[in-house]
């Protein structure tokens, strides 16, 4: 048995989440979760809301709440969705935890004494309109690179190119829109990352087994151009972690916090202990996953992300724990992805467009939207949601063949046999093969799982549902009933045994569904089908069954054509 510790990016406070968001990281982590779960493994799966920075002051501005108030609200939707979604974390923190506040405290001082921490003088934008310095990405202007007219003040989008608020051409607030901004003089902490980028560059090269994505994006990050910079971690805002020494107060350093991108990575480790603290448990309970003095020395760390949160987290955080001169555990690998288009055009949080998890789940239940999203994750590159592919993939993968498998089998048993599987003769060379093509394809599905491989993995479960599909057309149990009742009835009661099979191993995609077809089965053994023969035997002859209601129901062209009409334009 494995230990197994997944991290899954943290979803920002200020609103709810588009489907994007959703594929990016917490879904197919969760994936990876619920299988890891089912082969035996012992798994820790963490998230948590990330809430500090200007955007959650912002949105609490707009919602007239108290940034503190309006948080803890976000942090229970956003809770609830995820299980709306059926997320199975251990545990769903909060960045804004006193276990956060502590340990960020505690990786600053450790920073401090390692002479990895420089106090800096430096310019600042401040906006006479706002009254109030403007942090980087709440500063907008020209790409001075790209020539992308949106580019924020620490990074633009369009070209990834690392920026500073002064590098913009052209640039206002993204808060009031106002160009009369003026730099003034402030004291800002400084990671000294630069002093790392030779221990960085090591690691990172040793992780020959990461994804292209990660390792370009992260390498793009130490060499190009300047290379890898001393990266500021503190702000002057009211809403975060108040900059100390450890405990001690952090002179010159009144009335700052440190920048969110410092913090929310350590709320990995902080949820940890949030979770050992809610159940109960001490210190030692969280710190066996995360300390390598501590038992983690025998843990894998994966984490799940979008592509534009690879340099954090394969630079600052690493940075941050490689610094602290700890025994911090560091992450052994990185799954990242591309980006998920919306209908010719891009999700996008700050202009509503696209799906939302809230409205997703209004229309439909989540194992359409889980099955559509990780069998569609954009892996290799980008991929598009569009409503026809929905509809069309929805309809044919789960309602024609495997909700169709399901209800075949179970009404012609219960009307030739009665709801209990049936006694029955033989079974020959077409069983036989069966079984040996079920082996070979849950094998293979086996192994894209574990190599976190989520498209691939979709398609081999396909496969296995197609498998059992094509049997049913070739035995024809209805009409061999005609000739040979006992070897309809023995077919019948491979099919009810493929059935429990396919809940099985198709539970960590579609869970609900899975649940539904163990209820009607009357079974409560989830146990892996390693044997795939003897998985095919384990409900005996007699064992009561129930004809479950239609798993999937089929979308109509009707409703496709009425939410891509609805989610077409701007969320109010």
């Amino acid at each position: 048995m494995a230990r197994i510790l997944i991290t899954s990016a943290l979803p920002y406070i200020n609103g709810i989440k588009h489907l994007g968001n959703l594929v990016g990281s917490q879904l197919p982590a969760d994936l990876y979760a619920r299988y890891m779960r089912a082969r035996g493994h012992e798994v820790m799966f963490i998230c948590a809301t990330d809430e500090h920075g200007t955007p959650a002051e912002l949105a609490a501005a707009k919602a007239k709440k108290p940034v503190a108030e309006y948080c803890a609200e976000m942090h229970e939707v956003q809770a609830d969705l995820a299980a709306g979604f059926r997320l199975s974390f251990d545990h769903f923190g909060r960045s804004s935890s006193p276990e956060n506040h502590k340990l960020t405290q505690h990786m600053a001082g450790r920073l401090k004494a390692a002479g990895l921490i420089s106090e800096v003088d430096e310019k600042q934008v401040y906006s006479i309109a706002d009254g109030r310095f403007l942090p980087d990405r709440y500063i907008e202007g020209t790409c001075p690179n790209c020539g992308y007219e949106r580019a924020r003040g620490d990074q633009c989008e369009n070209c990834t190119k690392q920026l500073d608020p002064t590098d913009l051409i052209n640039p206002r607030s993204a808060i009031s829109g106002s160009n009369d901004l003026e730099v003034r003089e402030t004291k800002h902490l400084f990671l000294r990352q630069k002093a790392m980028r030779d221990q960085l560059r090591d690691w990172i090269k040793s992780k020959k087994d990461w994804p292209i994505l990660t390792t370009s994006i992260a390498l793009k990050w130490l060499d190009d151009g300047d290379g890898l910079q001393d990266r500021g971690i503190t702000r002057d805002l009211d809403w975060g972690i108040p900059v100390k020494d450890g405990q001690a107060d952090w002179p010159g350093m009144e009335g700052k916090v440190f920048y969110v991108w410092f913090d929310a990575p350590i709320e990995y480790i902080a949820a940890t202990a949030e979770w050992a603290h809610a159940n109960g448990l001490g210190d030692e309970a969280w710190e066996r996953w995360w300390r390598t003095d501590k038992g983690a020395e025998d843990v894998r760390y994966i984490e799940f992300m979008g592509k534009d949160n690879v340099p954090f987290h394969t630079l600052s955080f690493p940075a941050t724990l490689m610094g602290s001169g700890e025994p911090w555990k560091l992450v052994d690998y990185i799954k990242s992805f591309n980006y998920l288009n919306y209908d010719g055009g891009q999700f996008s949080t700050s202009q509503g467009r696209g799906v939302f998890m809230d409205q997703a789940l209004s229309i439909l239940p989540p194992d359409f939207w889980r099955w559509w999203l990780l069998s569609h994750a954009p892996e290799s590159s980008d991929s598009e949601f569009t409503w026809e592919n929905f509809q069309a993939s929805v309809n044919k993968d789960l309602a024609d063949v495997l909700g169709n498998l399901v209800s075949r089998v179970t009404k012609f048993c219960r009307s030739k046999f009665g709801e209990a599987v049936p006694e029955g003769g033989t079974l020959g060379p077409r069983e036989e093969k069966l079984v040996a093509d079920l082996t070979e394809r849950l094998r293979a599905y086996e192994g894209f799982m574990e190599a976190m491989e989520v498209r691939k993995s979709s398609a081999e479960l396909r496969a296995l549902w197609v498998l059992g599909n094509e049997y049913l057309q070739e035995a024809a149990p209805w009409s061999t009933f005609k000739t040979d009742p006992e070897l309809a009835a023995a077919q019948v009661r491979l099919a009810l045994n493929l059935i429990r099979l396919y809940a099985v191993v198709s539970q960590p995609f579609i869970p609900d569904a899975a649940q539904a077809m163990m209820a009607a089965l009357n079974c409560t053994d989830w146990s892996w089908p390693e044997d795939v023969g003897a998985a095919l035997s384990m409900l005996p002859a007699g064992h009561a069954f129930t004809t479950p209601e239609v798993l999937f129901a089929k979308i109509t062209d009707e409703a496709r054509e009425d939410w891509q009409t609805r989610f077409a334009g701007i969320r109010t």
